[in-house]
């Protein structure tokens, strides 16, 4: 059965956490039309503060990103890593794997928060959000409203 992948990826710093800045970044899609891809491919989206938040797409093997998937004969099994572990927030209690049926999506979303191994450095962001669909899925299909979403983003201040 197809398996459609879009990660987007959003970074900030310190700098985007009010203001114009701000808005722009929550002005960031979680969702994007899809480009042709080879089926073993993720379609990246990376949008970043110091590209101030204009998106910019790329291609990810499968096996880089950060889902595990798992395909069990009449639906997929989908599960959100984290990555890396010392990210915060710290994440006590994750929510299952979720379980698509053919024609269904996933939109999941999990935060970060980083500093510098010394301190020197201010504090930096960023969100992924991926979306999975299992079976055939239009080019548009992420710019609507996900069967399912799971939201592991958690206070970052």
């Amino acid at each position: 059965m197809e398996i459609t992948v879009q990660w987007v990826k959003t970074s900030w710093t310190k700098r985007s956490r009010g203001g114009e800045a701000a808005a722009r970044r929550n002005a960031v899609p979680f969702g994007f039309p899809l480009p042709q891809l080879p089926s073993e491919l993720a379609h990246f989206v990376q949008v970043s503060e110091r590209d101030d938040f204009e998106p910019r797409s790329s291609q990810r093997d499968l096996r880089g990103i950060g889902v595990s998937l798992r395909d069990e004969g009449d639906r997929l099994r989908v599960l959100a890593r984290v990555e890396p572990l010392f990210g915060l927030p710290p994440r006590p209690r994750r929510p299952p794997a979720v379980r698509l049926l053919p024609g269904q999506w996933v939109r999941w979303q999990l935060n970060y928060r980083f500093s510098s191994a010394a301190g020197i450095r201010g504090w930096s962001y960023w969100l992924d959000t991926f979306n999975i669909a299992y079976g055939p899925a239009d080019r548009d299909v992420f710019l609507s409203e996900p069967t399912v979403i799971v939201d592991e983003c958690g206070p970052v201040r």
